[in-house]
């Protein structure tokens, strides 16, 4: 038996309407028999996960002093200078400036000029967009486990509720057997 939202009468687990008032009973109430077999404990996570949406790169930035948040800027900005190919075509051309010296220097000089100059000018750059594709594709996945990970609890609560139906309708017909073998 349940009660009626509005009236309190008590309301068979089967009907749809309360015999009172007439006012609509909702299936997603779970009855006080099938309750007492499963109680649902949520995660605690969930309740944050509720509240946050995922972390970004810009959330990971200090908030501290005005220091702080002056170094990280201009850090921010000269990563996103260098770390484009056209600054790696202009560190190619600049370490190119000095190849000819290189060259007349003999093996040892031209070693040096590929390893400290070019190497590392070029290089530099390459690596930083390389890092930021590679910071790109780790964001985006990141979003798609957080919306995967969203999509299985509310894939999840929807079990919920249908698993809470069936019990109500087993409970419904329990009771309507146990009425029958007793008249």
């Amino acid at each position: 038996m349940s009660t009626c939202p509005q009236c309190g009468s008590k309301v068979g687990f089967g009907a749809h309407q309360c015999p009172t008032c007439g006012v609509g009973i909702e299936h997603h109430v779970i009855p006080p028999a099938v309750s007492a077999i499963f109680t649902h404990v949520p995660h605690p996570h969930i309740a944050v996960h509720k509240q946050q949406a995922p972390v970004k790169r810009r959330d990971l930035l200090p908030h501290g002093n005005a220091i702080q948040r002056f170094n990280t800027f201009l850090a921010m900005h000269i990563t996103a200078a260098v770390g484009t190919m056209w600054c790696a075509y202009l560190f190619a051309m600049l370490a190119f400036v000095s190849f000819p010296e290189a060259l007349h220097g003999g093996t040892a000089t031209l070693i040096a000029w590929i390893a400290q100059t070019f190497l590392q000018l070029v290089l530099l750059s390459i690596i930083i967009v390389g890092q930021k594709v590679d910071g790109a594709a780790s964001d985006k996945r990141a979003l798609d486990t957080y919306n995967d990970a969203e999509a299985v609890l509310h894939e999840a609560t929807q079990i919920q509720a249908h698993l809470a139906a069936q019990d109500k309708v087993l409970t419904d017909l329990i009771a309507e057997m146990q009425r029958l073998r007793t008249a």
